[in-house]
């Protein structure tokens, strides 16, 4: 399920340069998008914790739907009619603004920020396919739970959180002060 996705060895993440005398107003930015990746990772942390009780066999459907149904991904679900919805939309969404206009902005600003905005594009390759396939694997163990399905379900999860989360703390360490100090997206 897993073995054609390159996945990218977190230690050859290019290092952030030191931006000197960074003030709290340049700092807002970079506060920002830790607020909107906290969102993410604040939905991850709730499905993570239904996956681990659904392995366990220790939650019955009516939990699922009442503990999820504050989550922006399970309410678009239901808005939107797929899982993904709206919430892969925004994430899309996001990671095409700084696919587009953050990481060419920040390419500008030197050899070491071109390298940190091609890695952390490459990144964002890595958790598109993620999410395609756990959509999928969703859809698949919605329509035909054995444990097969759910196996499949879980590994992709489990993937997905791993490579969102830690790459989520490299971007906001890499790029969070810079967006401020250079003006970009503001």
């Amino acid at each position: 399920m897993l073995d054609d996705i390159v996945f990218l060895d977190d230690a050859t993440r290019p290092a952030p340069p030191t931006l000197e005398g960074v003030t709290d107003e340049q700092k807002a930015p970079g506060q920002h998008l830790r607020m909107i990746h906290d969102h993410l990772r604040e939905n991850m942390e709730v499905l993570r914790r239904l996956v681990e009780r659904a392995a366990a066999g220790t939650v019955t459907p009516a939990q699922v739907a009442e503990e999820t149904g504050d989550l922006t991904m399970i309410a678009n679900y239901r808005r939107f009619g797929n899982l993904c919805g709206q919430y892969c939309q925004f994430v899309h969404m996001h990671h095409s603004i700084e696919d587009q206009a953050i990481f060419p902005a920040l390419s500008q600003k030197g050899e070491a920020f071109r390298k940190i905005a091609e890695r952390l594009a490459a990144e964002h390759v890595v958790v598109h396919e993620l999410l395609v396939r756990l959509v999928g694997a969703l859809g698949e163990l919605a329509r035909n739970s054995t444990p097969e399905s759910f196996a499949t379900a879980r590994e992709l999860f489990d993937a997905l959180e791993r490579v969102l989360l830690s790459h989520l703390g490299y971007e906001e360490d890499a790029i969070g002060d810079a967006l401020g100090y250079f003006k970009i997206g503001s």
